[in-house]
């Protein structure tokens, strides 16, 4: 059945003359069903963490989208339904929660360490990430895989994997392997690290200082470091926080490599007049989180404010993690991530070598 060409123009001229309030995007309520299962998921996440405080509350939130994903259910319509806002909880949630995360880092407290002390966490990160690139290309794997597990490894984890993919431009499905790797090794550190702690003839301070610099996630250090009492955790939180800062130098620096590989490159067709776009230089998300930083040294914001900001990063975090680890298949990430295994188990004993041997020294 034709439509009358008349009665078509008068319902444009009608959606032409509507206020733009009511002038919705389709795409936003596609989004809505998956926005509120990931909001459902930081709840039980939470509830996780509370009963088992042991189990930090963003590994518990990346562990039930996992298993969201593996369930039979997983493969029905209702789940098709529900991607479009666990896609956008993966990626946008993730860049406002990295934002978020340059509140918790102080100058001042970094510098209060010593340039020694600096310069061995400085080592650790850059030997960590350049080592895991190597094992990473030697197992051949695919794609900017060896770029993000040796960002995750070496710096903080999902968070720094987030702001890396930001550069290389990784579709944030092809994240989930590293992120899920990267969650592997440092919830087995909660178990593993304090057994070695007495044979490896480690004090308390020296433990945590072990801890915040081979363990990934902040919230996988806490519940490793706090085993030891007050004085490991303390420590170790500030090592693991001088940590992080390494996050913008490192994505810098990847980004210039970036462009210039593609300066070089050119044009996929080899024509000298067409445009080559380039990756930014800082990701704007990156460029926040710095100038965060600078508002915590300079300590515009009240305890209360700090509280509520670091509260909102990890629930912004959680929600992430649910989506990104809702897209990991088990049975394919076994069939197909058997050389990242053995990448991430290899980078996970070098980190850890290579922190004992700077606790030796700080």
């Amino acid at each position: 059945m034709t439509q009358n060409p008349m009665s078509v123009q008068r319902r444009r001229d009608r959606w032409r003359t509507l206020p733009p309030a009511l002038k919705t995007n389709p795409l936003k309520h596609k989004r809505a069903p998956g926005l509120v299962v990931a909001a459902a998921a930081v709840g039980v996440a939470w509830l996780v963490h509370l009963a088992v405080p042991a189990m930090p509350f963003l590994t518990a939130a990346v562990i039930l989208g996992i298993l969201a994903a593996n369930v039979p259910v997983s493969s029905s319509p209702v789940a098709g339904i529900l991607r479009p806002g666990l896609d956008f909880s993966g990626k946008k949630f993730m860049r406002l929660g990295i934002v978020l995360l340059g509140l918790k880092l102080s100058l001042f407290d970094v510098a209060a360490l010593g340039w020694g002390t600096v310069g061995i966490i400085v080592s650790i990160v850059l030997l960590t990430f350049f080592g895991t690139l190597l094992f990473a290309k030697a197992l051949r794997l695919p794609g900017d895989q060896p770029i993000l597990l040796a960002t995750g490894f070496s710096i903080c984890g999902a968070s720094a994997i987030g702001a890396m993919s930001g550069v290389t431009k990784t579709d944030h499905r092809d994240t989930v392997v590293p992120i899920a790797l990267v969650t592997l090794c440092g919830t087995l550190a909660i178990g593993v690290l304090p057994l070695l702690k007495i044979p490896l003839g480690l004090d308390s301070v020296q433990f945590g200082y072990w801890v915040g610099a081979s363990v990934h996630d902040v919230g996988q250090v806490v519940a490793t470091a706090q085993t030891a009492g007050p004085a490991a955790l303390a420590g170790a939180l500030i090592i693991k926080l001088t940590r992080v800062l390494m996050l913008a130098p490192m994505v810098t620096g990847v980004a210039l490599v970036r462009r210039r590989t593609h300066k070089r490159a050119g044009s996929p067709l080899g024509e000298p007049g067409a445009a080559v776009k380039l990756p930014p230089l800082v990701p704007l998300f990156v460029a926040g989180f710095m100038a965060m930083i600078v508002v915590r040294t300079l300590g515009f914001l009240s305890p209360a404010v700090l509280g509520m900001a670091g509260t909102a990063q990890d629930l912004l975090l959680a929600a992430a993690l649910f989506g990104l680890g809702s897209s990991v298949r088990v049975g394919s990430l076994m069939r197909t991530g058997g050389r990242a295994i053995v990448a991430a188990m290899l980078s996970w004993a070098l980190i850890a070598a290579l922190a004992y041997g700077g606790v030796q020294l700080m």
